[in-house]
């Protein structure tokens, strides 16, 4: 090695080597600032509830324990593992622990997203990478489920990337991962269906008479992949989850995260999308096996908002070693020296993280005051009511607070006929059904935000009456008497 080279490197690592560090601790301190956003979700609250069901039965629940309209319905807690660390979090530093645990994982993501990518890019490409998938994953973080999987997804598809890029064997000591993320999280499909592209890469990089070669040495690891996938309390039936889900049709609809993406108006994502298209207009081609990722995780990300997260942290890695060899952005640097350094930057960054964790425990945050009825329910002795109809986003926090909803997040356990039912008739596009409701539930007490369109019919209903309103919810009783038709 030339003495320039050696000099070239010795400049090069301190770089290299902290700026995972740095991106990590800085996004867990940015992400602690703003707790309360990672709490804006009303899942939160029943993803908290199922962890201390399951650590109260000390088994997993396989029939719906907490609604009054499915109780007893079949169900699954494919997300048991999230749920019970959520739990302990909880039971250990209330809605700091929560948000602490979160943070952490987001923060772990991204500083590994960052290692992987300077193996193939100088630090400002790569860091340009980072922050573009900063900005579009930031709407969807959220102290749920997802993000303790999102670590494990990223090195899952390094692995995977590396393997394509090196031209190597299949990442057997990778497998351990998708145990983890199959009861971390529902979408382990995905993980699975990331074989494939690197499957077909390496037919395309062998000549075809040893095409059989390659897929004999792939099968044993898909294989094996796919056992991995099923090591759940559950069995197989974690992987058809995501058929449940997306089987709810245009019910997905009335849930904004799984909206369409909206191009009314100028956001971030179309200002991203429109800039790759530039960068692409500029002469950078992308190997037609990565294109097809690509355009799948662009197609998830454009049909289901909450997709945007998959597309910002896995796009980076299929695109780095491509552009780091035609735009001569390739990385000059090994991650195996100064091991010294390296392990001062961990307690520097450590040393951040519990500085940022002690001002979190100190002004601990709180959930979203619009998806916590809590005086309203107080206020009114919700709890002794009766059967309630609630707003779809109080549902968590009933069963947070030991009462059982009518509808809530898990939309696999209510289906599609249901919530589309549930979703004409307090918006009042069937008023006779929501009539029809009423009395087919036995519904006693009503806990809708005030915007709902059955607020004001319910206000002029002489067998219901107003007992409680302010800015989050408004809560109707039913009268004595007959409700009228």
């Amino acid at each position: 090695m030339s003495e320039q080279l050696l000099k070239v490197n010795a400049r090069a690592f301190p770089t290299y080597a902290a700026m995972p560090w740095l991106v990590a601790a800085s996004i867990y301190a940015l992400l602690l600032a703003v707790g309360a956003r990672l709490l804006n979700d009303p899942d939160t609250y029943w993803h908290i509830a199922v962890g201390r069901w399951i650590a109260e039965h000390h088994a997993v629940p396989t029939t719906d324990p907490f609604s009054f309209t499915m109780h007893g319905a079949h169900w699954i807690a494919f997300e048991w593992l999230s749920e019970l660390l959520y739990a302990a979090a909880f039971a250990v530093g209330g809605w700091a622990g929560v948000v602490v645990l979160a943070a952490a994982a987001i923060a772990i993501a991204f500083g590994l997203l960052t290692r992987l990518l300077l193996r193939e890019l100088s630090p400002t490409p790569a860091l340009l990478l980072v922050l573009a998938a900063l900005v579009l994953a930031a709407p969807h973080m959220l102290a749920r489920p997802h993000v303790l999987v999102l670590p494990i997804m990223v090195a899952w598809g390094g692995a995977l990337v590396r393997t394509m890029d090196d031209h190597g064997k299949p990442p057997y000591a990778a497998l351990p991962l998708l145990v983890l993320w199959a009861n971390l999280h529902g979408s382990v499909v995905l993980g699975l269906g990331m074989i494939g592209p690197a499957v077909l890469e390496a037919l395309l990089g062998e000549p075809r008479q040893l095409w059989p070669r390659v897929i004999l040495r792939w099968i044993p690891f898909s294989a094996l992949a796919v056992l991995a996938s099923c090591l759940t309390p559950y069995g197989a039936g974690s992987l058809l989850v995501p058929l449940t889900t997306f089987g709810l049709g245009d019910a997905l609809n009335t849930i904004i995260e799984w909206r369409p993406q909206d191009f009314s108006h100028l956001d971030v994502f179309e200002f991203l999308l429109l800039a790759s298209i530039f960068a692409l207009s500029r002469g950078f081609t992308v190997p037609p096996v990565r294109t097809l990722v690509v355009l799948g995780l662009l197609h998830f990300a454009l049909a289901h908002a909450r997709n945007t997260d998959l597309l910002a942290m896995l796009a980076p890695l299929y695109l780095a070693a491509p552009l780091g060899r035609q735009m001569a952005l390739k990385s000059a640097c090994d991650f195996s020296g100064a091991l010294a350094f390296n392990r001062t930057l961990g307690f520097a960054a450590a040393g951040v993280a519990a500085i940022a964790s002690g001002i979190a425990f100190a002004h601990p945050p709180l959930p979203s005051a619009q998806n916590t009825p809590q005086a309203a329910i107080s206020a009114t002795g919700l709890a002794k009511a009766g059967p309630v109809l609630n707003d779809y986003s109080f549902g968590g926090y009933l069963i947070y607070s030991g009462i059982a909803p009518f509808i809530d997040g898990r939309g696999e356990l209510y289906g599609k006929d249901f919530i589309s039912r549930y979703s004409r008739a307090i918006s009042l596009s069937n008023l006779p059904d929501f009539l029809k409701l009423l009395d087919q539930y036995g519904i006693r007490a009503t806990l809708l935000s005030p915007d709902t369109p059955a607020v004001a019919l319910l206000d002029r209903l002489p067998g219901w009456k107003r007992v409680y309103a302010d800015r989050v919810a408004v809560v109707h009783k039913r009268r004595d008497i007959p409700a009228h038709r």
